[in-house]
């Protein structure tokens, strides 16, 4: 989980989620990936509340969402 209210990781300190917390999360939601994505975003909107400047970014919604969409 990212410590808040930057958003980073808690273990290594990057952008979460971070490549370690991204593998976790897909083995986590596996047989789920509608689940995941709704997790992701429910925290990307609790996100744009902690980081207002990036919200209107879209980097934002990239590093929330777009790598979890299916491929």
């Amino acid at each position: 989980m990212a410590a808040r209210p930057s958003w980073r990781c808690r273990v290594c300190g990057a952008a979460w989620p971070c490549s370690p917390a991204r593998l976790a999360l897909l083995g986590e939601y596996r047989e789920d990936r509608i689940g995941l994505l709704i997790y992701l975003a429910t925290l990307l909107c609790e996100a744009t509340e902690d980081l207002p400047g990036q919200a209107v970014d879209d980097r934002l919604g990239d590093r929330f969402l777009t790598w979890a969409r299916a491929r």
